[in-house]
């Protein structure tokens, strides 16, 4: 049978690093326009408490997304052993394109996808770029892609990156500013022969676009003077936070049905990276569904250091745990892990993914 097989994985994370404290000045305001009267200290402090984030990264100032996006994908690629050349697709999950670091502007034309392809130095004219623009599954999205591709002869060799720029597109005067973060991770997928199923196993997405579609949105500052750009990241915290407790676990479980799958056969659970305290929640409620203890080191974290980067988040953590860098989280031969994402619209999705025995 032929095999989806993750052959390759790198990420970036920006050099430039930000505390809790570099918010301290920030004047913050509510949905209703009018100015937080808690002092920064009070305010930083209770965001680490709920989110557990102590510090981000940032890009630098002479670096777009695409850059990024390359930089991982280059690491992604030598790991790999492929031939760029011989790529059918790069697929790039993200959000906001290139985001100019002065005026803010958007720029998605070309895609990222293409400049990442260009970057690359690919003159395979065969070789599509595609970008995948949803919300924080992305790139969990643009793996689901790759795997049909693959499963349906489209596609051999098919380049995944997940990149954002987050840190450009925020509102620096709501306190969710300080969620997100900026980073790229990128895996080379690839098709193997195998007479054992491994690699992508199973998958599923659910998209909400009912109420849910104003839960994650662009809009103005909650700084009714704020003269930057017109459009950041308009959150509503809350109403996000109810609909993951309520919808993902569910989600996972079925997966895990259909694929005659229980929890405790999951070695790892490689959450998408948005908060610790509603990350933690979520793997409360699933096991909860199955009525078992939720083990040791099944779930590992980098919100804590790396904030949320959006479509980066799973690729980013794959990568450093891979690389033995994220302790004391390993993969080891023949381990089913899942990788999960809930984000912007609101999409759900989730992949079970099986190392080679």
């Amino acid at each position: 049978m032929i095999n989806s097989v993750i052959t390759g994985s790198g990420h970036y994370l920006p050099n430039r690093i930000v505390t809790n404290e570099d918010f301290v000045n920030h004047e913050f305001y509510d949905e209703s326009g009018n100015r937080l009267d808690k002092t920064g200290e009070e305010i930083t402090r209770k965001f680490e408490e709920i989110t557990e984030i102590r510090e981000r990264r940032y890009v630098e100032d002479d670096l777009l997304n695409s850059d990024i996006a390359t930089f991982a994908a280059k690491k992604a690629i030598e790991e790999s052993g492929v031939n760029p050349e011989e790529l059918d697709y790069i697929i790039v999950g993200h959000n906001f394109g290139d985001i100019d670091p002065v005026g803010h502007q958007i720029d998605i034309m070309p895609s990222i996808s293409a400049k990442v392809k260009h970057n690359l130095g690919i003159k395979n004219l065969k070789c599509k770029p595609y970008d995948m623009t949803f919300g924080c599954p992305g790139w969990i999205e643009s793996l689901i892609l790759g795997h049909q591709f693959i499963q349906t002869n489209i596609a051999k060799k098919v380049l995944v990156i997940g990149s954002d720029t987050l840190s450009r597109a925020v509102d620096p005067h709501d306190r969710s500013a300080m969620i997100f973060a900026d980073g790229a991770g990128a895996v080379v997928l690839e098709a193997k022969e195998a007479d054992y199923k491994y690699g992508i196993i199973n998958h599923e997405t659910l998209s909400y676009t009912g109420d849910e579609l104003a839960y994650l949105t662009n809009g103005r500052s909650t700084n009714p003077d704020y003269k930057g750009s017109i459009k950041t990241i308009n959150m509503k915290g809350r109403k996000v936070y109810e609909f993951v407790l309520k919808n993902v676990p569910p989600a996972i479980k079925e997966l895990l049905d259909e694929t005659n799958l229980s929890i405790t056969d999951i070695d790892k659970i490689l959450l998408h990276q948005a908060n610790a305290k509603m990350d933690h929640a979520m793997i409360e409620r699933l096991y909860k569904l199955y009525g078992v203890a939720v083990p040791e080191k099944i779930d590992p974290m980098t919100v804590q250091f790396l904030g949320n980067t959006s479509v980066a988040t799973v690729p980013t953590m794959f990568d450093l745990i891979k690389k033995g860098e994220l302790a004391p989280h390993q993969f080891h031969a023949n381990d089913t892990i899942i990788l999960a994402s809930v984000g912007a619209t609101m999409n759900v999705n989730a992949v079970i993914y099986q190392f080679e025995k």
